[in-house]
């Protein structure tokens, strides 16, 4: 069963980029240059403000939001509860990526246009800049720094949070892949970094025992985005399967999740199983297995999907953004 809570007009066709989720916050970009916080109990609004048009990333920081807006070219710091402007920072043109690791933020190094730089949270003030423009994909936060990597490389750096140094790197058996923001880094249940590497392989960096290990090599080729543990299991895009699921500590595939119809390359875990989505604008509650228990079309097309919580998954979709509880139901289909 699934069943949609509320919905929510975002008066432009809406990007993943523009949304941001906490426990108990909801932040959405709507209407070209509004950012909207949303109360996730029923779609209302708490505060609405302007920033500027479709940003590059959106993302929630203890009490705190931050905007990389494409214009002007600012990071902004806003007061969750509030919207209140806390600070601003001038950025170069065409800054990308935001990642934040606690009293630092780094901004910087979106398809080679800028110098990756790190800004104190608390004051938007900057920490340090490196001397040339640098192309990474989007780095993550890792052990006392950032993870970053050349798209095409082999090669992957750890970088030191508090001043501009090098503290190790790792090489690949095979190079990075990559595709504009796309995601290529994800954390491994505190193990380390999965990594997606040439056409089929993940492959797991582990910073404390300085092994690089390669956990998947599937058999047809792969998304460009990171794979996601999900209940202990290691989910993958696959543009021919959908999703192939592997087993985390040995890369044994386990099955493949295959709806008929391409899918966003995105899972969320609820109570009873899993939920994907039909880039149609099809939700599809799968079990623990991975077999359909449930489906239904919620709008024309869906972007991007998140949890909300244990029982509700978000949906942003072309135009709308909605919330759905998942139930229990008593059959497959």
């Amino acid at each position: 069963m699934i069943d949609v809570g509320w919905a929510r007009q975002l008066h432009q066709a809406g990007s993943d980029s523009g949304l941001a989720v906490a426990a108990d916050a909801l932040v959405v970009h709507e209407r070209h240059t509004r950012l909207v916080s949303v109360d996730p109990a029923d779609g209302s609004t708490r505060w609405d403000v302007h920033v500027g048009n479709w940003p590059r990333a959106v993302v929630i920081t203890g009490r705190r939001c931050l905007v990389l807006p494409q214009h002007p070219d600012k990071l902004l710091c806003l007061d969750l509860d509030t919207g209140e402007r806390i600070w601003s920072s001038d950025l170069r043109r065409f800054t990308g990526h935001l990642v934040v690791a606690g009293d630092v933020v780094l901004v910087g190094g979106w398809r080679g246009y800028t110098p990756l730089r790190v800004l104190d949270t608390a004051t938007g003030q900057v920490r340090w800049e490196t001397d040339d423009c640098v192309h990474t994909v989007r780095p993550v936060v890792a052990e006392g720094g950032f993870l970053i990597g050349e798209p095409g490389s082999p090669m992957v750096r750890l970088i030191d949070r508090q001043e501009l140094r090098e503290l190790t790197s790792w090489s690949l058996p095979q190079p990075l892949v990559g595709h504009d923001n796309q995601a290529v880094f994800t954390t491994d249940d505190g193990r380390g970094f999965l990594v997606r590497c040439g056409s089929r392989s993940v492959v797991e960096i582990a910073p404390s025992e300085g092994t690089v290990r390669e956990v998947v090599l599937a058999e047809s080729d792969l998304g460009f985005s990171a794979p996601v543990h999900v209940n202990g299991l290691l989910w993958i895009y696959d543009r021919e399967a959908g999703f192939t699921v592997a087993d985390p500590g040995d890369g044994r595939v386990l099955r493949r999740v295959d709806v008929r119809q391409p899918l966003v390359d995105q899972v969320v875990p609820v109570g009873n199983g899993f939920v994907v989505a039909g880039t149609n604008g099809t939700l599809f509650h799968l079990d623990a297995d991975g077999q359909v228990i449930t489906r239904v079309t919620v709008s024309r097309r869906i972007r991007a999907l998140r949890t909300l919580d244990s029982v509700r998954v978000l949906a942003m979709a072309k135009g709308t953004l909605l919330a759905a509880r998942v139930g229990n139901s008593a059959s497959h289909e």
